[in-house]
């Protein structure tokens, strides 16, 4: 056999320049650090980019991120991407803008709160616009996420693939779900209707290095399924027994992500909203129909939560832009009889620190918008990625290209394919006529023949695997088996 990496794997890592150290800025760059990425970081303030530097191995330059002069110290000159994270949505445009035009920079993403810029905008063009290659909103990812775990109540996490068709959920195991304390070999049978694919059991926070057929689920196991969109309530309510739907929600806080969330979710849950700024609260009121309830007042007050009932609530999701505010709401909204309780926390210290206390979700805005990024860091034709367990983890979308001849897939069965130990191929969705749409799902076995224009999501259980996933589905000119 004669392999070639090809062009995209000649450089085992990418020069990146980023925009911001806040804290979307370093959570990008501790994400791209640690895969051994060429990083750069500009920010105006010495303080915050010198504690940067001193936690992470990249290189910082202070100075205002759109001017040249800056940029081309910073090695804008032979950077592959520019990922622009400022606090301002005008900074990040005008800094993609001269990164492009200026200095030829093959990718740049822009960071953007304003609703008015969307994806397929021509203000955002290369020709003509501000050269934006793609846009990322930390405020609507987090959004999107809320409102999955809204749909499903019973998960830890909810992804989707494929524009919907295939999802992964993470789902806590308990005592008395019909496929608890059962070996992965008995589920065809106990849920003959509802085609999935186990990829990883966390135990007590740990891995299980080994999945085979007599593998049992035990109560306590974070287990993570793949399997048709269609079938993860049959999902879910194999794994414990399915929570009532959610119709009452109680958000803490007024600010962008609740807000976007109010607007998005208010036509189908009875919502009450808790903001403590009397002047954002007159907002919220205007920007919401009247069968919103807007309270003026703390969400960490006890009585303020006794007298709206918070024991009623499917939800209490504090989403202000405190985060020990929002740890200390819920865990006295739980205490106090909520049903499920989430909280939006910045820092990831704090998010580790409450994993396993009475806070059934927290969720990092970070997190949530690095999946978004990780899909043109990655190399091949990748669609989709989403990072998993706080970062360690991913689920990848490859589509393939190529044939038997240039990729190392193509025509091949699943166990045929070198993958690295753990990582699993959780489902396959197949054009059924060569067309978008008339596809269908499958889920892999051991000889089942993966095909070209395959969409394959794969599951990676550490991310330093990624990269030898990522060779499997390049497709190279010299390789010939």
């Amino acid at each position: 056999m004669l392999a070639s990496a090809g062009g995209d794997f000649d450089n085992e890592f990418m020069k990146i320049v980023i925009l911001g150290a806040g804290r979307v800025g370093a959570s990008v760059a501790e994400s791209l650090v640690s895969e051994r990425n060429d990083i750069t970081v500009v920010d105006t303030n010495p303080q915050r980019l010198g504690a940067l530097q001193d936690r992470l191995d990249l290189r910082g330059v202070i100075g205002n991120g759109i001017q040249p002069s800056v940029l081309r110290e910073a090695g804008i000159e032979d950077a592959d991407m520019l990922i622009a994270c400022a606090p301002g949505d005008e900074t990040n445009l005008v800094a993609c803008k001269v990164a492009h035009d200026v200095f030829n920079v093959p990718t740049t993403i822009a960071r953007i709160r304003s609703p008015e810029f969307e994806q397929d905008s021509p203000l955002l063009n290369k020709d003509s616009g501000f050269a934006v290659d793609q846009l990322i909103c930390p405020e609507q990812s987090v959004t999107a996420y809320v409102r999955k775990l809204i749909e499903y109540p019973e998960a830890l996490q909810a992804l989707e693939f494929a524009n919907g068709l295939v999802s992964m959920v993470a789902v806590r195991a308990v005592q008395g779900g019909p496929l608890v304390t059962h070996a992965l070999a008995e589920i065809p049978k106990l849920v003959p209707h509802a085609e999935m694919r186990i990829v990883a059991i966390y135990r007590q926070d740990a891995a299980l290095n080994e999945l085979s057929g007599t593998t049992r689920i035990e109560p306590g196991d974070e287990v993570f399924v793949l399997a048709a969109t269609e079938h993860i309530r049959a999902v879910l309510s194999g794994l414990r027994r399915m929570d009532r739907p959610v119709k009452r929600v109680m958000i803490a806080g007024g600010g962008k992500v609740a807000l976007r969330l109010a607007r998005q979710t208010h036509a189908s849950y009875q919502l009450k909203m808790i903001e403590l700024n009397p002047a954002r609260c007159q907002y919220l009121a205007t920007q919401l129909p009247n069968d919103v309830l807007v309270l003026q007042g703390d969400a960490t007050d006890e009585d303020l939560l006794g007298d709206e009932n918070v024991q009623d609530m499917d939800l209490f999701a504090a989403l202000t832009d405190d985060e020990e505010d929002n740890i200390m709401a819920c865990l006295l909204a739980k205490r106090m009889g909520a049903r499920r309780v989430l909280a939006l926390i910045n820092r990831q210290a704090y998010a580790d620190l409450v994993q396993g206390t009475q806070i059934d979700i927290a969720i990092s805005p970070s997190q949530a918008v690095i999946g978004e990024l990780l899909a043109y860091v990655r190399r091949g034709d990748v669609e989709a990625v989403h990072s998993l367990r706080r970062g360690a983890a991913e689920v990848l979308e490859l589509i393939v290209r190529g044939d038997r001849k240039t990729c190392k897939v193509v025509g091949r069965r699943i166990q045929e394919i070198g993958l690295p130990h753990g990582a699993k191929i959780g489902a396959i969705v197949r054009s059924l006529d060569g067309s978008a749409e008339h596809r269908r799902v499958i889920v892999p076995h051991h000889d089942t023949v993966v095909e070209p224009q395959d969409h394959v999501i794969v599951f990676v259980p550490n991310k330093s695997m990624v990269r030898q996933v990522e060779k499997l589905f390049q497709v190279s000119a010299t390789f010939l088996f």
